[in-house]
Formats: C-alpha cells, structure tokens, sequence
C-alpha cells in the first residue's frame, strides 16, 4: 500500500467516518410544557476545564442529558434549541455493591450534540456491573432566569416542573471500555 493511502485511511478513521461512536441511549422523555429529554452514556471525553467537567483519565463516562424544545413548547421556543439553566442531578448506584455516588451535570457544548448537560465520571464500582441512574430535573434557581409577564400569564411561574426519572440494569461496561482517539 502507498504512503499516500495509509495517511488517507488513517485520517478517514480519525475521523470516523466509517461510523459513529457508540452511545448507549438510557431512555427518552417529554415533559411539559414542551421539552424532550434523551439521557445518554457516551464514551469519556476531553472536557476543559477538567476541573470543572471531569478528567477524561480519571473517567469512566460521559453522563449526557440532551434537553430540547419540541412542537409542543410555547410560543417563541426554538423547536430543537437548547433549554438553557436547568439544574440536571444524576444519583448513580451500583446494582451490586449500593455504592452511590450523586453529580451535578453541567452544559458542554461539542459539534455533535450541540448544548447539553454532562459530566466526565468515574462509576462508582467495576465498569462491567450494573447500574441504576436517578436523573432529577429541576427548574432554574430564580435568581439566574427572569421570567417576562407573558411567560408567567401563558407557562407558569417556572420553566417546568421537577422532574425524577429512574432507569435500573444499565451495563456500561462496552462504553466505559471505548475510546474516542
């Protein structure tokens, strides 16, 4: 094979164009008025500040929530646009040894999700036992958000509602054993 083509083949796949990185989809919500939600583990990542977002090193996974407007938002809302100041906890507890370990996830941004919350995180046990997530939304701190006179007469005094969803016998092991260059 020529120089040439090796280089070729080897940007092709540090890129990966031949195909994506695996994502491991925990689950999928709407809540009103109007927000989708996709919890997601995704491989761990170079996150700077890492003191802020996690050591890709000392990281198991990278804890995503996407959170999104849908049809269903209120006027004005960008369908598919970021819903920005959410406070987003996750309890992580191993299936095996109760081990708990709870984190605030924070807003990224990267060329392939865009705005979401997340966290670089170290699993609390062995990267192949399981796993069951608690994911607790919470409105904007009012302090940080202003909410116009017409949000609060049509939406209501907060963003949304809290919101706990809880998914059990997740593996992370093939994610937790990927990396991404």
């Amino acid at each position: 094979m020529h120089k040439k083509n090796i280089i070729f083949l080897s940007i092709l796949f540090s890129l990966n164009v031949f195909g994506e990185l695996p994502e491991m989809v925990i689950g999928q919500e709407s809540v009103k008025p109007g927000i989708n939600f996709v919890f997601e583990g995704a491989i761990k990542d170079d996150v700077t500040p890492s003191r802020n977002f996690g050591s890709e090193k000392n990281s198991d996974i990278h804890l995503e929530v996407l959170a999104n407007w849908n049809e269903d938002a209120p006027r004005g809302s960008p369908i598919d646009g970021f819903v920005a100041y959410l406070r987003i906890k996750a309890e992580i507890q191993n299936q095996y040894n109760s081990q708990v370990m709870v984190l605030d996830l924070l807003p990224h941004i990267n060329l392939s999700d865009s705005l979401h919350y997340a966290l670089n995180t170290k699993l609390p046990g062995k990267k192949d036992d399981l796993y069951s997530i608690k994911f607790t939304i919470l409105p904007p701190e009012t302090s940080k958000l202003g909410l116009h006179y017409d949000w609060r007469e049509e939406v209501g005094p907060v963003i949304l509602e809290t919101f706990t969803f809880e998914y059990k016998n997740l593996d992370f092991s093939e994610i937790a054993s990927s990396k991404r260059r």
